[in-house]
C-alpha cells in the first residue's frame, strides 16, 4: 500500500496510530522527534506524514516551515494536535499541509484524512502522466503528417496548400491540441481536394459538425472546390 511516517513525541500515540495503519496494510516508520523525522526523510521519501504540532525539540510547524522552505515538501502531511487553535491549523496550512487534525484522533477522520491524503498525489501523477502521452502522440502525429506529405510530393500528387507540421509543445494543453486538430483537418481536406464530404466519412464526423470545427480551428475554406460543400 504506502509508506506512512508517523511523527509523534508520545509513545501511546506512536504505538496506535502504527496499529491501525498497518492493519490498513501500510508499512509505517516511526519518529519522536523532529531529529529522527528529518533522518527518515532522507533515508526516502515516504507517501504520506501524520506530523505531530507539539513536540519538545523542534514543534511540528517549525519542521513543516523547514521542509517547505528546502524543497522537501514533495509528500502531503496532516498536522495533529491536542492544542490546535484555528490560528494554528491556518499557520499549519499556509506553509504547505494538506489537512489538521485534533487529538483525540477518531478512527473514522484517522482513515479519511490518510484516504485522501494518499490520492490527492495519485491523481496529480496520473494528470502528469496524461499530459506526457499526449505530447508524445501528438509529436508522433507531426511526424507521421509530415512523412504522408513527403510521400505525396514524391508521387507529384496536387494536394493543395500544406499544413503545418511543427507543433511548439512548450504551450497550453488546449494550443497544442488546437493546432494539431487544425492541421490534420487540413491535411484531409488537401487529400480529399476539398470534399467536405468525403473529409466528413474520412474522419468519422457529420459533415456540420465538421464545417462548424473547421470554422472553429480557423482552418481556410476559400480554396475549397464550392461543390464539395
Amino acid at each position: 500500500m504506502a509508506t506512512i511516517l508517523v511523527v509523534d513525541d508520545e509513545l501511546g500515540i506512536r504505538a496506535l496510530l502504527s496499529e491501525i495503519l498497518t492493519d490498513e496494510g501500510h508499512s509505517i516508520e516511526l519518529a519522536e522527534n523532529a531529529a529522527q523525522a528529518r533522518a527518515a526523510r532522507e533515508r526516502g521519501q515516504p507517501d504520506l506524514v501524520l506530523l505531530d504540532i507539539w513536540m519538545p525539540d523542534v514543534d511540528g510547524i517549525t519542521l513543516l516551515k523547514e521542509w517547505n522552505a528546502n524543497a522537501l515538501l514533495t509528500m502531503p502531511v496532516i498536522m495533529m494536535s491536542g492544542h490546535g487553535t484555528i490560528d494554528t491549523a491556518v499557520e499549519a496550512t499556509k506553509n504547505g499541509a494538506m489537512a489538521f487534525l485534533e487529538k483525540p484522533i477518531t478512527l473514522q477522520k484517522l482513515l479519511r484524512a490518510v484516504e485522501q491524503g494518499l490520492v490527492k498525489p495519485a491523481a496529480a501523477a496520473r494528470a502528469a502522466a496524461n499530459v506526457t502521452a499526449l505530447r508524445g502522440d501528438l509529436a508522433h502525429a507531426s511526424v507521421t503528417t509530415h512523412s504522408s506529405h513527403v510521400a505525396l510530393a514524391s508521387l507529384s500528387m496536387t494536394a493543395g496548400p500544406q499544413p503545418e507540421q511543427s507543433f511548439d509543445l512548450d504551450r497550453p494543453l488546449r494550443e497544442a491540441r488546437d493546432a494539431f486538430e487544425k492541421s490534420y483537418f487540413e491535411f484531409h481536406l488537401a487529400q480529399e481536394n476539398g470534399s467536405m464530404t468525403r473529409v466528413a466519412e474520412k474522419t468519422g464526423l457529420e459533415r456540420t459538425h465538421l464545417y462548424r470545427k473547421l470554422k472553429q480551428l480557423g482552418v481556410d475554406l476559400s480554396r475549397s472546390k464550392r461543390g464539395s460543400l
